[in-house]
Parts: C-alpha cells; structure tokens; sequence
C-alpha cells in the first residue's frame, strides 16, 4: 500500500470496514476472508497472490 500511496483509512473505506480491522491485516494480526482478499487486491491493482505470505515453520 505504501508503494502506491495508498492509506489504509481509504482502503477501509472501500472495503466499508473499520480502520483497525483494515490495519490488523496490515500487521497480520487478522486474516481477511477470500471475498475480501480478492477485493483488496483488486482496489490495489495487485493478484490476490501478491498479498499472501507464505508460513514458515518456526524452527527455520
């Protein structure tokens, strides 16, 4: 988001959720559903792919 210039408040908005929700995706405190992830990437003008982190075993 912040390569594009892109605010979370504005994406929040977009997505009509709250500004901490929208930021707990950010921080990865919270997954956004599948129907929210392809919006997200679609508002962002990125594949939904690009969004998702890959887990990593904690004993790496």
């Amino acid at each position: 988001m912040e390569e594009k210039g892109i605010k979370q408040v504005w994406l929040a908005e977009q997505l009509g959720k709250s500004y901490n929700m929208v930021n707990s995706y950010a921080q990865n405190r919270r997954q956004p559903s599948i129907e929210d992830l392809y919006k997200i990437a679609e508002l962002l003008k990125v594949d939904a792919r690009d969004l998702l982190i890959e887990s990593r075993n904690k004993n790496d």
